[in-house]
């Protein structure tokens, strides 16, 4: 049985608040499962401090967190693309090799309180990491 890590896409247009949550709690949660990486179809110059203070509040890691351009990873073999943003689900780039897609919009808190980033990531976690689950038909329990 193949046990190599999926590798999953989650792209939004600055990739410097939704995706980079997102990306953290899926290499998190999904450990040994997944891959995940994040990119913006148009980068910001870095991640919004509340995304990191909202991923360091419940212990996560944030170090080399920075946004990344989605051309960069056209050369990547990617097993599923998750957009986060109605801009990025327009804009997603077409990857050589063909990859499934979901779709999942999430509130975007850039400039807001940290409270905003605190109720984003939490929807993250909570519909993002059981849908990637889903798409990729990944074994919930992970017993072997």
């Amino acid at each position: 049985m193949n046990t190599a890590p999926k590798t999953v896409l989650v792209l939004c247009t600055g990739n410097s608040c939704r995706s980079q949550m997102a990306e953290v709690l899926l290499n998190h949660d999904l450990a040994g499962q997944v891959r995940a990486l994040s990119a913006g179809t148009r980068p910001q110059p870095r991640v919004a401090d509340n995304a990191i203070a909202a991923l360091q509040a419940i212990g996560l890691p944030t170090e080399g967190l920075h946004p990344k351009n989605s051309d960069d990873l056209l050369d990547t073999p990617i097993d599923l693309v998750v957009t986060v943003c109605d801009n990025a689900k327009e804009s997603c780039p077409i990857f050589p090799r063909p990859a499934p897609r979901i779709h999942l919009p999430f509130h975007d808190p850039h400039g807001e309180p940290l409270e905003s980033f605190l109720q984003v990531r939490d929807e993250i976690r909570a519909r993002l990491i059981p849908a990637v689950t889903k798409a990729l038909r990944l074994d919930s329990s992970e017993s072997e």
